[in-house]
């Protein structure tokens, strides 16, 4: 299936335009199906979408109560004595959610996932990975990098970490049937949830991230922690591989940060230096890709319009009106 781009106008057209089709595909299967399972990211991305999905639910034009729900990532290492208050600190994901999103929804979803990150004591992975090198290898060309656990490591924390945090939530997702719509963001060098760049798309199902020192710089940065000190080194995190066995995947995109990465991911050849290039392949094999994007970004993709079509991508442009 070819992938397909949306133009739109802004931040707040591009929310309204993906929201729209995020609500039709929810109401057309749950017409076939009893249950709708819904793939979410964080960041500020699909904050607006959430809220119109919210208000759509709660006049009655979709059943939330029929929707199961999994995100994509979450932190490892956020402050907190236990795993409750890591859960609840305000920059975890599951935080989050329950404000942009899931405390909007008069019915609430009959579940809602987010990978148990906050579970995992930092300080304990750090130093079982340090005792323990024969358990586990990194995987990934830069600085972030996957940390694969082997089947039958020595350390019975990396053990639990392997069979409870990771094998257990990509488990629960199979056992839901797989996810019918994915809605992700994209990271400002084209990584998606926490598949950092470089990190290889094969075995990339849910994997335990040591975070790119330029990952951590962002969020500083960003305002989310007051210090690189404060911020986690690790997260809990769907790679590409995954992500893209949704049956719909839609994407969204704005601002000067994303022009280079959206760009690189349909105009280059599929590359895990650009995580999100995965799509290619995804659509390739039948996959159904929707790129949102704000005029920003759409202009650089509307400049290589040529090529695009030469790789069968179509581009319906709803800032000017023309196709």
């Amino acid at each position: 299936m070819p992938i397909k781009i949306v133009l739109t106008h802004d931040f707040r057209h591009m929310n309204k335009v993906a929201a729209d089709i995020v609500k039709k595909d929810i109401i057309q299967t749950l017409r076939k199906q009893k249950e709708f399972v819904l793939g979410l990211a964080t960041g500020s991305s699909p904050t607006g979408l959430y809220r119109h999905l919210a208000k759509a639910a709660n006049a009655g034009e979709f059943d939330s109560g029929r929707i199961r729900s999994f995100n994509l990532d979450e932190y490892v290492g956020l402050p907190g004595e236990n795993a409750q208050q890591r859960m609840m600190h305000p920059e975890s994901y599951c935080y989050f959610m329950i404000q942009e999103f899931f405390g909007l929804l008069k019915r609430k979803f009959m579940e809602t996932d987010v990978p148990y990150g906050a579970l995992i004591d930092q300080k304990r992975l750090m130093l079982e990975l340090k005792a323990n090198p024969g358990d586990w290898r990194g995987r990934g060309t830069d600085a972030g990098e996957s940390i694969v656990i082997g089947p039958k490591p020595a350390s019975a924390y990396l053990a639990w970490v392997r069979k409870e945090i990771l094998v257990g939530y990509s488990r629960k997702i199979k056992k839901a049937g797989g996810i019918d719509l994915q809605i992700i963001g994209v990271g400002g060098r084209g990584h998606v949830a926490f598949h950092e760049s470089g990190i290889p798309f094969k075995g990339s199902k849910v994997m335990l991230v040591k975070l790119d020192d330029n990952t951590v710089v962002n969020a500083v940065a960003d305002g989310h922690f007051p210090s690189e000190k404060e911020c986690p080194r690790y997260a809990i995190s769907m790679g590409a591989e995954l992500v893209y066995q949704a049956k719909k995947v839609v994407l969204l995109a704005c601002g000067r940060r994303k022009v280079k990465a959206v760009a690189e991911s349909l105009l280059g050849d599929p590359c895990p230096d650009v995580p999100i290039s995965y799509g290619q392949r995804y659509a390739e094999k039948g996959g159904n890709l929707v790129y949102v994007v704000d005029r920003i970004v759409g202009k650089e993709l509307l400049a290589n319009k040529k090529v695009l079509k030469e790789k069968g991508i179509r581009i319906e442009n709803l800032f000017s009106g023309k196709a």
